[in-house]
């Protein structure tokens, strides 16, 4: 079974094939530095680059796959989550492929192929689901920050999701705060790497809270008014380093903390993490020693598969065209708010 997936919920523009679990192909189009000008994604300009670069990126994706379209057996695309104006070019382009080739249709979840993102490795790389546990789930980038029980294949319920902001919009508000290029995330992160963690001390939201939901809005504003009495710190690269440090530990301790309590409280002996925020190196180093320490086998996506991609949504749509979901409809729209359920 081969399949072309289309994803384009934000800024990355990406086209990918996958045959019978395998990834013979991975395209990906950033718009990173078109944005970085802003500090942040405009709705405008991101669906515009879609438009420019779908199809260059589709056809990149079939040549290094070596697939003709008519060899394809069923195209996929995300529906949602994601912003309205840029999900609507890949899913629209990706229905007129299934119509014009007379081709099975479906419209993918973007966190739901998150949560099956762990389970791809290798060089080509290859959805292994033979060893699949039941588990719970993080999935953490910077619009969405959420917890989930995976009780089997395709059948998971979230336990709980953020209030306010999202881990990695945290990240990013609070590097734009201190100065640093978007998206601040991986400029935070390797900062942080010269700095000391314990250096300032920052809340922990929601940490003791017994619940699986989180909040990040009171650590970013807590780093405004620190930034806010201590002005000259930013003219100095150790204390920012520290300041780094700090802030990524606060975000880091309570995504720890609380997944491994939900993994307890569920009684799974399997973590997963997944999403653009899993890049980090002490979200991957901390998450690693709790769940060797709490005796967790452990599944962080690879960091390729862990920033938008379409990999990931061709990869779920094969698992459900074997377990016989329903195909989607060519007249379907896009739903930018579908939420994980």
């Amino acid at each position: 079974m081969t399949i072309l997936a289309f994803e384009t919920s934000c800024d990355e523009t990406s086209a990918a094939v996958v045959r019978d679990g395998k990834i013979l192909s991975s395209a990906v189009s950033s718009q990173i530095e078109l944005h970085a000008e802003y500090g942040g994604v405009v709705p405008e300009l991101a669906a515009r680059e879609h438009l420019r670069n779908l199809i260059p990126v589709a056809q990149t994706a079939l040549r290094e796959a070596g697939v003709q379209p008519e060899q394809l057996d069923a195209v996929a695309a995300t529906r949602g989550p994601g912003l309205p104006t840029a999900l609507l070019i890949g899913f629209k382009a990706a229905q007129a492929v299934a119509f014009a080739l007379r081709k099975p249709f479906l419209g993918i979840n973007h966190h739901e192929a998150h949560l099956y993102s762990p389970w791809i490795r290798g060089e080509p790389p290859v959805a292994d689901f033979s060893d699949f546990q039941r588990n719970v789930s993080l999935i953490v980038s910077g619009g969405h920050t959420i917890l989930a029980l995976v009780e089997s294949e395709l059948k998971h319920r979230v336990l709980g999701s953020t209030v306010d902001d999202a881990a990695g919009e945290c990240f990013d508000k609070a590097g734009k705060l201190m100065g640093l290029s978007y998206p601040a995330g991986p400029e935070i992160d390797r900062l942080a790497e010269q700095g000391n963690p314990k250096a300032f001390d920052f809340p922990r939201p929601l940490l003791n809270d017994p619940g699986d939901n989180f909040s990040f809005s009171g650590l970013k504003t807590s780093v405004r008014y620190f930034l806010r009495d201590n002005p000259n710190l930013l003219n100095d690269k150790r204390r920012l380093c520290d300041l780094c440090a700090s802030v990524q530990a606060a975000i880091v301790d309570v995504l720890v903390a609380k997944t491994i309590r939900a993994a307890k409280r569920n009684h799974v002996r399997c973590v997963t993490a997944s999403g653009g925020v899993t890049c980090n190196s002490a979200l991957r180093r901390d998450l690693a020693c709790a769940c060797k320490r709490e005796g967790f086998a452990l599944r962080l996506a690879e960091k390729g598969l862990c920033t938008d991609n379409a990999a990931m949504i061709g990869i779920l749509a094969g698992r459900k065209l074997l377990a016989g979901v329903e195909l989607a409809s060519l007249d379907q729209e896009i739903n930018p708010s579908w939420e994980l359920a």
